[in-house]
């Protein structure tokens, strides 16, 4: 990924990986439906094989999303008492919509990051 570096100009990855572009070109898309990544850019062809963010997106999403959610909720709850029911109704479908919206931008932006710092799999060197 070094080499790359002369070819083209430099990202900056959180806004790169916000709007869903290719971390080296910026160009091309990086998901290939919502969550899907193809297996390389359509514009600078840049193998996302080195794309791997795990679970990092769905745990920062829930701690995210949890923290305004139950925000909301003590808000709601402290101002107003209105019973349990109205509680699920208003903040699953919230929680559940926030969630998934931000899965993708937080995707996107830890692979971009991945690609600018040469991110790599850990080794015990022996």
């Amino acid at each position: 990924m070094a080499e790359d570096k002369a070819l083209y100009p430099p990202q900056q990855p959180v806004p790169t990986g916000l709007r869903g572009r290719c971390p080296r070109c910026g160009e091309g898309r990086l998901f290939d439906g919502f969550l899907k990544l193809p297996p390389r850019c359509s514009a600078c062809g840049l193998d996302f094989g080195f794309a791997d963010s795990a679970d990092g997106p769905a745990v920062f999403a829930i701690l995210i999303v949890g923290f305004i959610v139950a925000g909301a909720a003590l808000m709601i709850e402290v101002a107003y008492g209105p019973p349990i029911w109205l509680h699920f109704v208003l903040w699953l479908p919230l929680a559940l919509v926030l969630c998934l919206g931000a899965m993708r931008l937080l995707k996107g932006v830890l692979i971009a990051l991945q690609f600018h710092h040469n991110a790599e799999e850990g080794r015990l060197s022996g």
